[in-house]
C-alpha cells in the first residue's frame, strides 16, 4: 500500500493542505481562509481545515482512509493547555484515527528546512519566534506582540511610526516624511487633523501601512531608518533569547526568516543580523523559499518514526517541486 501524508498549515489569513506520498511527490494542494482558533474559534477552525483537506483529497483522488499520518501547524497554538482541545477538534475534522501531531505554524519553516532545526523568526502582521534544537526540544516567545513586550511585526512597527509622527506634532521629536505619507494615506487635511483623527478614532492606521515606513526609509528619512533599526534589534533580541534557552548559540543555527516585513526594502534582515551575529557569529540567515505547509508533511512523516535520511530525501523532492509551483504562480 502506498504511503500518503497530509500536512496542514493553518494561518491567521489563509490555510493550506498538502498531500504527498512517501517519496515526497506532491499530489495536491488545497486552500481555505484563516483558521487561528484564538481569532475565529474552534468551529471555524474545523470548517476551514475540512474545506482545505477535502479540496486536496479530491484533487489527489484519495480519501482520508488512504492517509498514513497527518501534521498540522496552527497559528495561535502556543501553550500546552491548548493541546488536548486542539487535537480533539482536528481528529473530529478528519473523522479518522491516524497518527497526528500539531505545532505552532511558525515551526513549519524549520521543519521544511534541510537541517530541520534552528530558529524561525516571523515578522508579518505580528511577530513570533520559535526554536527547535537538534534533539527536537522547543522554545518560543509568547507571540502576543506589544502586550508582552515583543516586537516587531507590521502592527507594532506602524504603532511606533504613529508615535514618531505624534512627536513631530507635539515638538517632542524631529520632522519625518512619515507624517506626509500618513496624511496622504488617510486623506487628512494636515498634520494636526491627522493627529486629532487618530486620537478621536475617525482615522486609523493599521499594519497595512507598514510599506510606507519602508518607502520613507528607502528615501533616507532618518526617523523611518531608526524605526527599522529598532525593529531589527527587537527581532534579533528574540532570536538570541531562543538560542540561549535551547543552548544552541555555539551550533551555528539557521535563522529562517518568515513574513512580509522581510520582503521590504531596505532589508530588515540587515538590522537583525547586526543584532544577532556579535553573539551568535555562526548563525546563517535564510529567507524562507518554500511552502511552509511542507513542514507539516514532514511532521506527519515523523509520526511514523522514519529515519531522518528517508525524510530528508522526501523533503528535498517536495521543496524542488514546490519551487516549480511557486514560479508558475508568479
Amino acid at each position: 500500500m502506498e504511503d500518503y501524508f497530509l500536512g496542514v498549515d493553518v494561518g491567521s489569513s489563509k490555510t493550506h493542505a498538502l498531500i504527498a506520498d512517501g517519496e515526497g511527490h506532491i499530489l495536491a494542494l488545497g486552500r481555505a481562509g484563516g483558521g487561528n482558533p484564538d481569532v475565529v474559534g474552534y468551529a471555524e477552525l474545523r470548517h476551514v481545515v475540512s474545506r482545505a483537506v477535502h479540496q486536496a483529497l479530491e484533487a489527489a483522488s484519495l480519501s482520508v482512509g488512504h492517509l498514513r499520518a497527518a501534521g498540522f501547524g496552527v497559528a495561535g497554538y502556543d501553550w500546552p493547555s491548548q493541546r488536548e482541545g486542539l487535537l480533539s477538534v482536528l481528529k473530529e475534522t478528519l473523522q479518522q484515527e491516524l497518527p497526528m501531531e500539531a505545532v505552532n505554524d511558525a515551526v513549519l519553516g524549520l521543519l521544511a528546512s534541510p537541517r530541520g532545526w534552528g530558529i524561525s523568526l516571523v515578522s508579518g502582521t505580528g511577530c513570533n519566534c520559535w526554536g527547535r534544537s537538534p534533539q527536537g526540544e522547543y522554545a518560543h516567545m509568547t507571540g502576543y506582540g506589544a502586550l508582552m513586550g515583543e516586537y516587531a511585526g507590521a502592527t507594532e512597527l506602524v504603532e511606533r511610526a504613529v508615535h514618531c509622527v505624534a512627536y513631530e506634532w507635539t515638538g517632542r521629536g524631529q520632522p519625518t516624511a512619515l507624517s506626509r505619507v500618513f496624511i496622504q494615506k488617510v486623506k487628512a487635511k494636515g498634520l494636526e487633523d491627522l493627529i486629532e483623527g487618530l486620537c478621536r478614532g475617525y482615522y486609523t492606521l493599521g499594519p497595512e501601512a507598514a510599506p510606507l515606513v519602508f518607502e520613507c526609509a528607502a528615501q533616507g528619512d532618518k526617523v523611518a531608518l531608526d524605526l527599522l533599526a529598532w525593529a531589527g534589534s527587537e527581532l534579533g533580541a528574540m532570536v538570541k533569547t531562543i538560542a540561549r534557552r535551547l543552548r544552541i548559540m555555539h551550533l551555528a543555527p539557521d535563522i529562517i526568516l518568515i513574513g512580509s516585513l522581510f520582503r521590504g526594502h531596505p532589508s530588515l534582515q540587515k538590522w537583525v543580523e547586526e543584532a544577532v551575529l556579535p553573539e551568535i557569529p555562526g548563525a546563517r540567515f535564510v529567507p524562507i523559499q518554500t511552502l511552509p505547509v511542507i513542514g507539516a508533511v514532514v511532521l506527519a512523516m515523523e509520526q511514523l518514526h522514519w529515519p531522518r535520511e528517508r525524510i530528508r530525501q522526501a523533503l528535498e523532492r517536495m521543496n524542488s517541486q514546490a519551487a516549480v509551483w511557486q514560479e508558475g504562480e508568479r
